[in-house]
């Protein structure tokens, strides 16, 4: 499956990510700080979706009330809610 999701709140513009059989495959995002965000990437591939909610919702960015890495679980918990992916 593959999960387009555009961010709110956050620098980053665009995330792409693939899932399979619950696994996370690959994850592609456009703007924001490319270091941190290719280091996020490359650390949740073949992780469990339900593990990277776990570890990564709810991480605020300064003063924002919400992170890269909190979309990349609203894309992933949006994708549960429309696709059972677990």
């Amino acid at each position: 499956m593959l999960i387009e999701y555009k961010p709110r709140g956050v620098c980053s513009q665009q995330m792409e990510i693939e899932v399979e059989d619950g696994v996370i495959k690959r994850v592609h995002i456009l703007g924001g700080c490319q270091g941190n965000l290719q280091g996020i990437s490359q650390l949740v591939v073949g992780m469990k979706v339900e593990d990277v909610v776990a570890r990564l919702k709810g991480i605020s960015c300064g003063f924002k009330k919400t992170s890269c890495p909190d979309q990349l679980t609203c894309a992933l918990q949006k994708a549960y809610q429309s696709e059972s992916i677990s």
